[in-house]
C-alpha cells in the first residue's frame, strides 16, 4: 500500500487541485465578485482624541468606500444599517496639525478595500479653553408713545464659552439684543447669546451654555395717556347694484393724551371720526378724517386718519332670448343654412351694465370661412361690445350649418 502511495502521490495531487480549481469556478460562476462603490456614504469616526483638545478646522464628515465582494456578500452589507466602519485615530496627537490615515473596517466578508475618497485628511488640533462672560443688554428703539420701558431682567446673567484657545480670546463680550420700537406691552422672552469681539463682530465655532437668555422688560403707559380704537362713522348708502366690500382706517388705534388724566380715562372705548359719506357712492374712497375728541384731549402725532372703502358693483346674470345668429367667412357661389337660426345667451356682469345692456350691443356669429359645401356642427361665437361683460353660456352651444352650391338651389329647414 505504502509503496502504491509514493508511485501515485502526484497524480492524486493533480487530482485534488483540479477538483478544488472545478469547485472554486463552480462557486465564482453561482456567486461572482463585484467591484463598485457602497449605496451610502460612510461617516467617520473620531476616536483617541485628548480631551483637552479640540478640533479647529473643517474635517470630512464622511467618506465614499469602493469594494470588491462577491454578490452574496454584497446583499447582506446592504441590508446591514452600519455595515462599514471609517475609523480616524487621532491617539496621542498633540496640539498643532496632523495628517490622518482613514481606517476602514468591514463587517461582512469575504471582500476587499479597493478605495477610500478621501483615504486621509489633514487635522489641526488646538487647547480646549474655557471663560465665563457676563450677559449685556442692547436695547434698540422706543416704546410706543406715552409707554416707559422699566429697568430689565436678564436670567442667567453670564454664561460658559468653551472651545479652541485662539477662538476663546477673540471674544470680547456677550450680548442679547432687543429690540422696542413702537412696543405697548411688556418684553418677556427667551433671546438668543451672541458673541462679539472687539469690532463687534460676531465669533462663530465656540460653544455657549447656555445657548439663550430670558429677558425681561417691564413697559407701561403712563399717566394721562390711553390707547383707543378708531370707529369709523359713516353717512348715506351707496349706489343701487353697488356693494360695500371693504371699510379699512389706519392706524385702527390711536394715542390721545391730556394732562387731565381723569378726561382721558372717562372716554368711552372708542375715538369716532368726522362722518364719511356714502352716498351715491359707486367708486373705491380714500381720504383722511379727523377725529372727534372733548375739549382738553388730543391725539399724540398725527391728527387724522386714513380711511380706505372698497366699492364694487353687485355681479348679476341675464339671459337673452332669441338672438339671431349671423354667418360671416362664407365663400363666394355658397349659401348657408342654420339650424337653428337663434340661440339664448347667458351673461353675468356688473348689474349696473346689465341695466343698460341692450340688443344691439350683443351679436351672435358663426364663422364658416374655408370651409366648403357640407354639413357642420359648429360652435356660435358671442361679440360683446360692453366691456366687462362675460359670456356663461350658449344654448344650443353648438348649431348645424349646411353649406350648399348656390346654383343648386337654397335647402329648406327642416322642422
Amino acid at each position: 500500500m505504502i509503496r502504491w502511495f509514493q508511485k501515485n502521490w502526484s497524480s492524486m495531487l493533480w487530482a485534488l487541485t483540479l477538483s478544488v480549481a472545478v469547485w472554486i469556478a463552480a462557486v465564482t460562476a453561482a456567486d461572482p465578485d463585484e467591484q463598485r462603490i457602497f449605496v451610502r456614504p460612510v461617516e467617520i469616526e473620531i476616536v483617541g482624541r485628548d480631551a483637552g483638545l479640540v478640533i479647529l478646522n473643517e474635517i470630512p464628515a464622511s467618506v465614499e468606500v469602493t469594494l470588491r465582494a462577491p454578490r452574496s456578500v454584497w446583499a447582506r452589507l446592504e441590508a446591514q444599517e452600519i455595515p462599514i466602519r471609517a475609523v480616524a485615530d487621532l491617539s496621542a496627537m498633540s496640539a498643532g496639525d496632523h495628517a490622518v490615515h482613514i481606517q476602514v473596517q468591514v463587517t461582512e466578508g469575504p471582500s476587499r478595500v479597493v478605495s477610500v475618497s478621501p483615504s486621509e485628511f489633514t487635522v489641526t488640533l488646538e487647547a480646549l479653553e474655557s471663560r465665563v462672560f457676563p450677559i449685556g443688554l442692547t436695547l434698540n428703539g422706543q416704546p410706543a408713545t406715552g409707554y416707559l420701558a422699566g429697568d430689565p431682567i436678564i436670567n442667567p446673567e453670564q454664561i460658559l464659552v468653551s472651545g479652541a484657545a485662539s477662538l476663546v480670546e477673540k471674544v470680547e463680550r456677550a450680548r442679547v439684543e432687543i429690540n422696542l420700537t413702537g412696543t405697548r406691552e411688556s418684553v418677556e422672552q427667551a433671546m438668543e447669546i451672541q458673541l462679539l469681539d472687539d469690532n463687534n463682530l460676531p465669533v462663530e465655532g465656540l460653544s455657549i451654555n447656555p445657548t439663550s437668555a430670558l429677558v425681561n422688560i417691564p413697559v407701561t403707559q403712563q399717566g394721562g395717556y390711553r390707547d383707543m380704537a378708531v370707529k369709523v362713522i359713516v353717512h348715506g348708502q351707496v349706489a343701487n347694484g353697488y356693494l360695500l366690500t371693504n371699510l379699512s382706517v389706519f392706524p385702527p388705534i390711536v394715542t390721545v393724551f391730556s394732562t387731565d388724566p381723569n378726561l382721558v380715562n372717562d372716554l368711552p372705548g372708542v375715538v369716532e371720526t368726522q362722518e364719511l359719506e356714502l352716498s351715491g357712492a359707486s367708486d373705491d374712497i380714500s381720504t383722511r378724517l379727523a377725529l372727534e375728541l372733548p375739549e382738553g384731549v388730543s391725539v399724540v402725532g398725527e391728527q387724522s386718519v386714513q380711511v380706505q372703502v372698497g366699492i364694487d358693483p353687485i355681479i348679476s346674470n341675464l339671459t337673452l332670448s332669441n338672438i339671431k345668429i349671423e354667418v360671416v367667412g362664407l365663400g363666394e357661389g355658397l349659401s348657408a343654412l342654420i339650424s337653428p337660426i337663434e340661440v339664448d345667451v347667458i351673461l353675468s356682469g356688473p348689474a349696473p351694465l346689465l341695466d343698460l345692456l341692450l340688443l344691439q350691443d350683443i351679436r351672435v356669429v358663426v364663422d364658416v370661412t374655408d370651409l366648403g359645401a357640407g354639413v357642420y356642427q359648429l360652435t356660435p361665437r358671442v361679440e360683446i361690445l360692453v366691456a366687462d361683460v362675460v359670456v356663461e353660456s350658449v344654448l344650443p352651444n353648438t348649431v348645424e350649418v349646411t353649406i350648399v352650391i348656390a346654383a343648386e338651389g337654397t335647402p329648406t329647414a327642416t322642422p
